[in-house]
């Protein structure tokens, strides 16, 4: 790759800030070699961390409809490869210029890099199951990942592969009342988001059965029931699932705009 093609297929820390504020934001990965990655464990915050050498491995796993941005120490050939990687498998890849030297000289933020979160619940997920790992990955872990086991070995899994369940009886993270547990990440984590919270009335109602709460719901249902009978592989719906709530939550930021500009 020559300079120019390097120049062009890079991004400047200033326009990934810009990026990182926008929704979706980019898959954001530090693809630091492991011995630099130990001499400064830091990353850029909602970094995921990969290995720059497996990125066949990795890249079946994060969106494939989403910009992605890597980054390496100085921006040189670890980052730039990764990127071209991705580009080749038809990613809309790019590398941070500069690297994580250049965002730091930038003033951009680190933060201490922790192990991504695990969550389990119950197999052959339809709604709750699908939306939760979704609120998850934008806005609480990007990293986070999600397991599917039988109902009966829900307990005994989180127990063993130090996993959070979800979406079973008697857990934080379950139903209360007429509450879904879309609404429980919501209410434990703070997160506070009118288009998220218009988008959780649509999940709370087609997931309890409480369709008349929000028109959308009726769809929503129907498109999980779909998502249900094409996948049989529950992460593989998970894969498909992340776009569509993607685009469900887009919806909702739209009305809510919308509702804003009206008033005004």
């Amino acid at each position: 790759m020559n300079t120019e093609q390097a120049i062009e297929q890079a991004i400047t820390p200033l326009e990934l800030t810009q990026r990182l504020a926008d929704f979706p934001p980019p898959t954001l990965i530090d693809v630091r070699r492991a011995e630099a990655f130990e001499r400064d464990p830091k990353v850029i915050p909602d970094a995921q961390k990969r290995a720059p050498e497996s990125v066949a491995e990795w890249a079946a796993q994060i969106d494939a409809w989403r910009p992605v941005v890597v980054y390496c120490v100085r921006g040189h050939e670890v980052g730039c490869d990764a990127a071209r990687a991705l580009r080749e498998r038809g990613f809309d890849a790019r590398h941070l210029a500069g690297g994580l030297e250049a965002w730091r000289a930038s003033g951009g933020p680190v933060v201490q890099y922790t192990e991504p979160t695990r969550w389990v619940t119950r197999a052959r997920p339809k709604i709750d199951r699908i939306a939760c790992p979704w609120l998850v990955r934008r806005f609480i872990d990007p990293a986070a990942q999600f397991f599917y086991v039988p109902a009966s070995e829900v307990r005994g899994y989180a127990s063993t592969h130090g996993a959070t369940p979800y979406d079973i009886a008697d857990v934080p993270y379950g139903h209360d009342g007429d509450r879904c547990s879309f609404d429980a990440f919501i209410r434990i984590h703070r997160i506070a988001d009118e288009p998220l919270d218009r988008l959780a009335t649509i999940v709370r109602a087609a997931d309890t059965s409480a369709v008349a709460l929000a028109e959308q719901a009726p769809g929503l249902l129907a498109l999980s029931q779909g998502l249900s009978a094409l996948f049989a592989d529950d992460h593989a719906m998970l894969r498909a699932g992340m776009m569509m709530y993607d685009a469900l939550y887009l919806w909702c930021r739209a009305q809510v705009k919308a509702r804003v500009r009206t008033a005004a």
